[in-house]
């Protein structure tokens, strides 16, 4: 039997680099490391022994190399990232990147960054499909129990000020615009370098208080829509780790409503694409509960409106019939326009409530309701979002499927499949391939048949 070959390790002179700035010992870094992970709840046993190995370049596994770094981040007084202490090279670290929810904004910083480079650097681990339902409602549990963030204010770095805020909210506004034109293939690829190469020098800058917690309120947003962005190129797994990230920052800008608007319109809305109707609901009720008292009416509608769908998808009428009447009548009390909402709520009108009730209605089997609803958001939105519309001819197919109208439906549904032609959307795409699904049982008919080879001519 052939010897196994040795493999030499490197010393990680990062890691050595960063204790001496640290001034502080083997011994006294393993101690503040166990401590980080008991705030985690890990049961961490390391030693002066084990940093010594890790100094000789040994890779800690799983989660233990941001551990490592936030305990030095803190020793430092400034974060400190994976890459920095020279363990951001191991495949394990992708698997976790992004998927907790930090306890501290040290922590939500070093977190975040390291999923913005990650993605950059199109780490397998981080594009694949899976997505854990208990990761999705394990951080509404952190969120909803968490109190706020004592301070944000950041000492070290280069000056961050109101300037830079308001050039992060023009950004997101300009790539939320395109998006909408032309769907997220065209404009995640920006999103993600924009955060990565700026973003992230930003949060790591020299920021006051009130700066800060308007930053960290901005980014947010953008983080969410890097989160959106990934469902619509069909990456959920790497949205649930955008919309992990986008909670937790915001939280530390001091806003419960977008944290409760995350939840509710972000997490719930990718649970209920991959069929997990219980975890929307839960997250949609986390969502109105965490943010008690702090939304609007507009936002309390679009609440209601998620936690329905959940009701739906899980065949309880009664119940989805109850919560879509409060979303009605929260959205009446909020009024065509409301100079108290919150730009990221602003959208959120009867067109948009028109088609959440619309997919209730289909999944409960209501094909008259759901065909009025969708022809109610149909007449509400506007021409310029193409993908939206797409989506709402789609569902006004499926319902005229329902109804047994096929030759009808084929007809609606062409004219939502040349409308999806014109964007770059995933989600588009299984729209239509849902309607082709529930047309299966009418194959022999020329309309279906014809619809069939349109739709496959168009993936070709």
């Amino acid at each position: 039997m052939a010897a196994r070959p040795l493999v030499a390790r490197q010393p990680n002179e990062r890691l050595q680099a960063l204790i001496q700035e640290a001034a502080c010992s083997n011994a006294g870094l393993a101690r503040r490391v166990n401590m980080v992970g008991a705030e985690r709840g890990l049961d961490l046993r390391y030693d002066k022994t084990s940093v010594a190995r890790w100094l000789r370049g040994q890779q800690p596994r799983g989660r233990a190399p941001g551990i490592i770094a936030e305990a030095l981040g803190r020793k430092l007084g400034r974060t400190v990232t994976i890459d920095e202490i020279g363990m951001a090279n191991g495949k394990n670290l992708a698997s976790g990147v992004g998927l907790q929810y930090a306890p501290t904004v040290a922590g939500a910083v070093e977190q975040v960054c390291e999923l913005w480079r990650s993605d950059v650097g199109r780490r397998d681990l981080l594009t694949g499909s899976a997505v854990a339902a208990s990761a999705l409602v394990e951080p509404s549990r952190d969120w909803l129990i968490s109190g706020p963030d004592a301070q944000v204010e950041r000492t070290a770095g280069a000056r961050v000020g109101m300037s830079d805020v308001e050039a992060v909210r023009a950004m997101t506004a300009a790539l939320t615009d395109l998006d909408h034109r032309f769907g997220s293939g065209h404009v995640r690829p920006v999103l993600v370098h924009y955060l990565n190469s700026v973003v992230s020098g930003l949060l790591s800058g020299a920021y006051r208080e009130q700066v800060g917690r308007q930053l960290f309120g901005a980014v947010a947003r953008l983080a969410e829509l890097g989160g959106y962005m990934a469902v619509d190129t069909g990456q959920p797994g790497l949205a649930q780790r955008y919309y992990i990230q986008a909670l937790r920052l915001a939280q530390a800008a001091g806003d419960r409503a977008y944290g409760g608007y995350v939840l509710a319109a972000s997490m719930s809305h990718l649970a209920a694409q991959l069929g997990n109707p219980r975890e929307i609901a839960q997250l949609a009720r986390a969502a109105q509960e965490g943010a008690r008292g702090q939304v609007t009416p507009r936002a309390q509608a679009m609440f209601y409106a998620a936690e329905a769908r959940g009701h739906a998808l899980l065949g309880d009428a009664r119940t989805c019939h109850a919560v879509s009447g409060r979303a009605v009548a929260a959205l009446e009390q909020a009024g065509p326009e409301s100079g108290d909402d919150p730009v990221w709520i602003a959208h959120f009108d009867a067109g948009y409530l028109a088609d959440e009730l619309a997919h209730c209605h289909r999944d409960l089997g209501q094909p008259e309701q759901a065909a009025r609803r969708a022809k109610e958001a149909l007449a509400a939105l506007p021409e310029t979002r193409a993908r939206r519309r797409g989506i709402a001819l789609v569902l006004l197919a499926s319902a005229q499927v329902q109804q047994r109208e096929v030759e009808r439906a084929c007809h609606t549904g062409t004219r939502a499949m040349e409308l999806l032609s014109t964007v770059r959307s995933s989600r588009g795409a299984e729209y239509l391939d849902d309607l082709q699904q529930r047309l299966t049982p009418y194959g022999e008919e020329p309309a279906v048949r014809e619809f069939g080879e349109r739709l496959e001519l168009q993936a070709a």
